[in-house]
C-alpha cells in the first residue's frame, strides 16, 4: 500500500465547514491529491480530556461542540463510517503508553468534520480520533506522534486540527484577514522550525509571545503529532496555506510526506 502523508491543518471557525474561502479551498486540493487513505486518524484539539483514547465506535456521531452558531452549521452531519479494529493497531504501535476504547461517548467533533467535510466531502473514508491527553507533557504527544508514523505505511492519514496561534479572548472582528503583531510573531517562528527542526517545536514555552499566542495548549498540541511523526520518518514539512482570521486565530496548516499542494500554495496574510 502506497505511503500516505500527514498533516496538521489550523480549523479555525466552526463556520469554515460552510465556506468557501481560500483555507477550505486548500484543504479541498490536499484531499484530491493526497493517495486514498485506508482510514483517517484526527487528533483534534477538541478533544482534550485526562485520558488517552481512540474512538472504538462503527458509526461514530457528529458532535457539535459549540454554540451560538446559525442553525445550519448544527444540521451538518458528517456520516463517516468508524473502523472499531483500529483501535488495536494503535493500542499497538503507541505501546507502553496505555491506551483505551471509547465505544459509545465521543465521535467527530468539529475540530474533525469542519476540515474532513471539504478533504473528504462524500465522508466515505472511515475516521476515527485520538484524544489529546492534558495530563500528559509536550515531549509525550510529540512522542506519541512518533509512534503513530508507520501506520502511514498501512494507508491512515492521520490529521492533527488545532490551531497555532488560538487566543479567543483577543479576537477582534475589525482584523477579518489579518494577525496581530505577536501573533504572527509567534506563527513565524513556528513555521520557521517545522520545517526544519520539528522536535525543536518543545522549545516554543520561552518564547516570548507564548503566553497570548498559546493561552491553553489544547490547540497547539496536535501539531506536535505531526511534527513527531515528520521527525520519526525523515519526511520533509511542507506549508499547504498560512494566514490569519479575527488578529489571533492563525490558520497556518502543513503537510508530511507530500510535495506542495498545486492549488493550496501558501499565500501569505500580508503586513495588514
Amino acid at each position: 500500500m502506497t505511503v500516505v502523508p500527514a498533516a496538521f491543518l489550523g480549523h479555525g471557525n466552526p463556520m469554515n465547514a460552510l465556506e468557501d474561502n481560500r483555507y477550505t479551498r486548500a484543504w479541498r486540493a490536499f484531499g484530491r491529491a493526497v493517495p486514498r487513505p485506508r482510514a483517517v486518524l484526527v487528533v483534534s484539539a477538541h478533544w482534550y480530556v485526562h485520558a488517552t483514547a481512540v474512538t472504538a465506535m462503527p458509526r461514530p456521531r457528529t458532535i457539535h461542540d459549540f454554540f451560538g452558531f446559525p442553525r445550519e452549521l448544527y444540521d451538518v452531519r458528517y456520516d463517516a463510517p468508524g473502523i472499531p479494529e483500529l483501535y488495536e493497531q494503535v493500542a499497538d504501535v503507541v505501546h507502553p503508553t496505555w491506551v483505551g476504547a471509547d465505544l459509545d461517548s465521543w465521535g467527530i467533533d468539529h475540530g474533525a468534520w469542519t476540515v474532513l467535510r471539504h478533504v473528504f466531502p462524500d465522508a466515505d473514508v472511515p475516521v476515527v480520533q485520538l484524544s489529546v491527553n492534558a495530563l500528559e507533557p509536550p515531549e509525550q504527544h510529540l512522542a506519541l506522534g512518533a509512534a503513530l508514523a508507520p501506520l502511514r505505511e498501512d494507508g491512515v492519514l492521520v490529521i492533527g486540527s488545532g490551531n497555532v496561534v488560538h487566543n479567543l479572548a483577543a479576537v477582534s472582528r475589525a482584523m477579518p484577514d489579518a494577525g496581530f503583531d505577536w501573533a504572527r510573531r509567534f506563527d513565524d517562528r513556528v513555521r520557521e522550525l517545522v520545517l526544519d527542526r520539528p522536535a525543536e517545536l518543545l522549545t516554543l514555552d520561552a518564547h516570548p509571545d507564548h503566553s497570548l499566542a498559546v493561552p491553553t495548549p489544547d490547540h497547539l498540541l496536535p501539531l506536535l503529532y505531526v511534527a513527531g511523526i515528520a521527525e520519526a520518518a525523515g519526511a520533509r514539512v511542507e506549508p499547504l496555506v498560512d494566514g490569519f482570521t479575527h488578529g489571533s486565530l492563525s490558520m497556518a496548516a502543513y503537510t508530511v510526506g507530500m510535495p506542495p499542494v498545486e492549488d493550496g500554495a501558501v499565500v501569505s496574510a500580508g503586513a495588514g
